[in-house]
């Protein structure tokens, strides 16, 4: 099993332990700490199943010891709460498969997404793997802002009811088979919807901030972790015409889109529009410049095989955010796909997450571009 490999395990729980209750279905709930998780966890202690909660041990590069800065949190709010809480030490695991990647991605001037990879390879991968064999627990739920909806003998990911908070695209990795043990009670609401359920409850967590930064920088700055010497070191800045122009930083310092932070100022809105980490230029163009309509990726999942097909009319976006605009697929294979937009996309970086949706909002697969 790769919780054997990668060295996951449970940590001896604080309150207790769970002791499964014969007459309700059991649920594992992954807590982080904050106010989404632990509404989730209530919502459906009091829909009638039987809650435990489970939180990711990881690194974390703002030295509050191994529980990381929201694991003390995330058993709190269990005990008050009433549910049992388990810790996963997922430290190994983490570090290879989420960190270092990340970091060579950067090296590589690639546009990396370890949220995605955390949810596909950790969540509904090593840990869901391990709450099966620990607990023998199928169902497990998160407090991610989308939908999972039965019809008939489907079962689809489906954007949040709220566009601006949904966050399907970053659950596009979980396996087909697993989304009917998928439980996402927060689709429907709004963000403020449930703080003040958290406010009502008196949690203890009620008025914490929405985190927005990498859980394994401590909230800082990503390149508080990238630490690759030959990723900081300085080269030639081009226009997108080959011609040097300026100096930059190290490649891990840009992104494909980016504008502010250059260190160049052309007259006009310049964007990152090429990072060469084998020749270790970045380039500068125009916004049309920098937009494409054909983008190409691999690693694809799918969730709807009857919509993957060559020639599908779809809707794609390369963000987590914005609406997903109009596409067809030109090239449907069994790990790469090609897509082509109606309109040209601003700002595609290798490494990026394309993510497909039907008309009904549901995600018919995901790639990450090349």
């Amino acid at each position: 099993m790769l919780s054997d490999e990668y060295k996951v395990n449970l940590v001896s729980p604080l309150f207790g332990e769970w002791v499964p209750d014969p007459d309700k279905k059991p649920i594992a709930v992954l807590m982080s700490g904050g106010v989404d998780s632990s509404v989730c966890a209530h919502l459906l202690k009091e829909a009638g199943w039987d809650v435990v909660g489970i939180t990711m041990q990881i690194p974390v590069s703002c030295g509050v010891g191994p529980k990381g800065c929201c694991g003390a949190d995330a058993a709190m709010v269990a005990n008050e709460l009433g549910i049992k809480h388990y810790y996963v030490d997922l430290l190994e695991a983490f570090e290879k498969l989420i960190i270092e990647p990340f970091r060579k991605s950067y090296a590589n001037a690639e546009t990396p997404n370890p949220c995605v990879d955390c949810n596909t390879l950790l969540k509904f991968d090593l840990v869901w793997e391990l709450i099966e064999k620990q607990f023998g627990i199928k169902h497990v739920a998160t407090g991610h802002y989308a939908r999972v909806v039965g019809e008939g003998k489907q079962t689809f990911l489906r954007r949040g009811e709220n566009h601006a908070k949904d966050q399907s695209y970053f659950l596009y990795g979980i396996k087909a088979d697993r989304l009917k043990n998928f439980v996402l009670p927060l689709g429907e609401y709004s963000k403020e919807q449930i703080r003040q359920i958290a406010k009502r409850l008196n949690l203890s967590i009620a008025e914490k901030s929405e985190s927005m930064e990498l859980c394994f920088a401590g909230e800082g700055d990503y390149r508080a972790v990238l630490e690759i010497e030959e990723a900081q070191t300085e080269g030639d800045m081009l226009n997108m015409d080959g011609e040097k122009i300026a100096t930059h930083k190290g490649v891990a310092n840009y992104t494909i889109g980016q504008r502010r932070g250059l260190g160049f100022a052309g007259g006009e809105p310049l964007y990152v529009g090429k990072i060469d980490a084998v020749k270790n230029t970045v380039s500068l163009g125009k916004r049309e410049q920098v937009s494409r309509k054909i983008i190409k990726a691999d690693e694809v999942n799918v969730l709807v095989e009857s919509e993957y097909k060559t020639d599908s009319k779809l809707f794609g976006k390369i963000r987590s955010g914005g609406e997903p605009g109009a596409c067809r697929l030109i090239a449907a294979g069994d790990d790469s796909m090609t897509v082509e937009f109606d309109a040209a996309v601003f700002g595609p970086s290798p490494g990026q997450r394309i993510v497909l949706y039907d008309e009904n909002e549901n995600v018919v697969c995901g790639g990450t571009i090349r």
